[in-house]
């Protein structure tokens, strides 16, 4: 893939178009080009049921991932904003796409929970585009090594949650496994297209602030 196509199209028209795709991501219901990787539960008495314990546990990790597929679309769309490339930013945008579908399955999770998404997903969303727009100045190549690292500390994020859910909760579990292998295949791709490897404390920062979003979604 080359990193020398340059996109012509006036930067104004690109931030009102940047600007429609925040509003959606954080006012409107997520809508998903894919159905649920998961079945439906099942109804009636013979159903595995969660525990409240089970249940709040499981809507609290999924109110986690809600926020972070939020966050993946709006660095992704602030890379997109600031792409040197066409191809470049049809890359960060189909990532982006693949995220909106993982922040439809989470949120579709958390109504059948009786839970609801963080309350701080604006400031969520704000912060990871003003991340992903600074990221992509220092060029294309740094850009995309940033989008392999993210999807490198995403893996082990949902590794972690996936031992953490309720042995019961199959259907959190299958998507966050369906997401997991589509958060890899992320990361590939942007290694391949010509990723960078960050310097050291870059991946550091990273997870410090991951780790900031995580704690407070995961009440608030």
């Amino acid at each position: 893939m080359s990193l020398k196509t340059m996109d012509s199209r006036p930067f104004p028209e690109d931030a009102l178009i940047a600007l429609d795709r925040a509003l959606r991501a954080v006012f409107a219901p997520a809508q998903s080009r894919r159905p649920v990787p998961a079945p439906t539960p099942p109804a009636g008495p013979s159903a595995p049921a969660l525990s409240e314990t089970e249940r709040r546990e499981s809507a609290a990790l999924m109110r986690v991932n809600h926020a972070g597929e939020l966050a993946a679309q709006a660095l992704y769309h602030g890379q997109a904003l600031m792409a040197r490339g066409r191809q470049i930013r049809t890359l960060l945008l189909d990532a982006a796409q693949s995220e909106s579908d993982h922040l439809a399955w989470c949120e579709a999770r958390l109504k059948e929970l009786g839970a609801r998404p963080s309350l701080l997903n604006p400031l969520w969303y704000a912060g990871s585009f003003a991340i992903g727009a600074l990221v992509a100045l220092a060029g294309d190549r740094a850009s995309l090594g940033f989008v392999a690292e993210t999807e490198r500390q995403v893996e082990g994020h949902l590794d972690n949650h996936l031992n953490r859910l309720p042995t019961s909760d199959v259907r959190s579990r299958e998507i966050l496994a369906a997401m997991r292998a589509e958060e890899i295949g992320h990361g590939a791709a942007a290694s391949a297209a010509g990723g960078v490897t960050l310097p050291p404390p870059v991946p550091t920062l990273m997870r410090h602030t991951a780790r900031v979003m995580t704690g407070a979604a995961y009440w608030i």
